[in-house]
């Protein structure tokens, strides 16, 4: 059948050509942009994947970026901190030089007391100097900030992280389950035919975690003039010693480690004589355990329902949430009950994931190592070795200025130790992990928008061919009509 009025052939040959034109134009567009989804009629469930990746990708690459900066800020602290220790280091050695005043004259150790005013004023220099580009890191500005503390409960306290999450502040509380202990030995003063006295000559040997003494009586002692033997030597020996009644020499007499904890003893060896010697253990009941060493007990805590490790008169408690470690005083510990307060900011957040959530960050507190912040409370700060203090050289409180020295440096080796850890276990892990998620990701968004140049070769191949092919056959469509003039000749 032949009709000239409507070409069916050629309407099927242009809808073929179109559809190869268009086949040919994305070809032409996946080759020359790279890409396989240029706009979301592409492909609208790939480009939805894909801009989730691309999002995902770029809070990834910011992620590394802050990391490495971190890494570089902790470094720079870090870096400031290391001449710290050499100055501390240095005074260390000035203060055992002076305390041999047999050999030094006064003026020596003027000049020792010169030196070490001049390293102390630089370790205050170095704290309030030390930045990163107009940051500071030493001077305390990092540091957490803390309100209601009552130092008659809590003598000492470093934050060194805590997670606010949404809160603006974060409350800490501390509850003593089970007191901490001092090592304590007794030894009964109410013996028959010589009440509060030493039956006989004796010799024992005192120990503690200072050191060891032997110490010898002839029978007729007084306990009191025991106990002062006792003390006499407290400082080489770490033991003290007392009357149970100190109007009562019959009561009997305590002997105790100065320390508190596991790691505190009070040993007592009779050496020779004194068949009557010995010693008792003493606890909270008076009940009497025939024994010659004893060791005291740890305090046991709670820090915000959480069981804290306990160490003498320290807890500490290390947990996603709060890295904080504090000193109990002595009336605090050796007593059941709660103290609180609270953590009002400050701190250093970073961010080291993609989103910006509490998840995806870590704070970490960098403390002032200024000269009136080194050291403690109880022993002094380290300004107070300096010319004019209470603990300088020239006022011959040697052990004390190299007590308070020790402490000091280890304050800073503590911090340093803390910041190379969180730099190594923390930083360099998150990069690590972070770059390893940038591959994957990267890799899935190619995968998904990327253009294949080997299938969309053969597709333009094919595509071309289908237009020329199209081509040709529109045009013997269009001609088909003509072979109607045969007919009418």
């Amino acid at each position: 059948m032949s009709r000239i009025n409507t070409n069916v052939a050629s309407l099927i040959a242009q809808n073929n050509l179109q559809r190869a034109n268009q086949d040919l134009t994305v070809s032409l567009q996946r080759l020359s942009t790279g890409l396989a989804i240029s706009r979301g009629a592409d492909n609208p469930a790939g480009l939805i994947v894909s801009e989730r990746l691309r999002t995902e990708i770029s809070g990834i690459t910011q992620a590394i970026d802050n990391a490495e900066r971190a890494s570089n800020v902790i470094a720079t602290t870090e870096a400031a901190l290391n001449e710290v220790s050499h100055l501390l280091t240095s005074i260390k050695g000035l203060a055992v030089e002076a305390a041999n005043t047999g050999a030094f004259s006064d003026e020596e150790i003027e000049a020792n007391q010169l030196q070490i005013d001049s390293a102390v004023e630089s370790i205050t220099r170095i704290s309030n100097v030390t930045s990163f580009a107009g940051l500071q890191l030493l001077n305390g500005s990092l540091d957490y900030l803390i309100s209601g503390l009552d130092s008659d409960s809590i003598q000492d306290v470093n934050v060194f992280a805590a997670n606010f999450g949404t809160n603006e502040v974060k409350p800490v509380t501390v509850e003593v389950l089970d007191r901490a202990e001092n090592a304590v030995l007794f030894l009964d003063g109410n013996l028959e035919g010589s009440p509060g006295e030493l039956q006989s000559s004796v010799s024992f040997e005192v120990q503690g975690n200072k050191g060891v003494e032997v110490l010898s009586f002839v029978g007729g002692t007084h306990l009191s003039s025991v106990v002062f033997s006792i003390n006499s030597v407290t400082g080489v020996t770490g033991v003290s010693a007392s009357l149970v009644d100190h109007g009562d020499q019959t009561s009997g007499m305590l002997l105790a480690s100065q320390e508190f904890g596991s790691d505190a003893f009070v040993s007592v060896r009779k050496i020779s004589g004194g068949s009557f010697f010995q010693t008792f253990k003493h606890n909270h009941t008076f009940g009497l355990n025939a024994v010659n060493r004893d060791t005291g007990e740890d305090v046991v805590a709670l820090i915000n329902g959480t069981l804290a490790l306990g160490n003498g008169l320290d807890v500490s408690l290390k947990s996603s949430t709060l890295d904080i470690e504090l000193s109990l005083t002595e009336a605090a510990s050796t007593a059941l009950g709660m103290h609180r307060f609270m953590i009002t900011g400050g701190g250093s957040p970073f961010q080291l994931g993609p989103r910006v959530n509490p998840n995806h960050q870590v704070d970490f507190g960098i403390p002032s190592v200024a000269a009136s912040h080194l050291g403690t409370e109880v022993n002094g700060f380290l300004h107070s070795i300096m010319s004019g203090g209470e603990n300088s050289l020239v006022s011959g409180r040697t052990e004390q200025a190299s007590q308070i020295i020790d402490t000091s440096i280890d304050q800073v080796s503590i911090l340093r130790g803390r910041l190379g850890a969180f730099e190594r276990n923390t930083l360099q892990a998150s990069i690590r992990s972070q770059q390893i998620a940038l591959e994957n990701l990267t890799s899935s968004e190619s995968r998904i928008r990327d253009t294949d140049f080997a299938l969309e070769t053969s597709r333009l191949t094919r595509a071309q061919i289908l237009v020329q092919a199209g081509t040709s056959t529109l045009a013997l469509a269009n001609s088909s009509s003509q072979n109607v003039l045969a007919l009418l000749q």
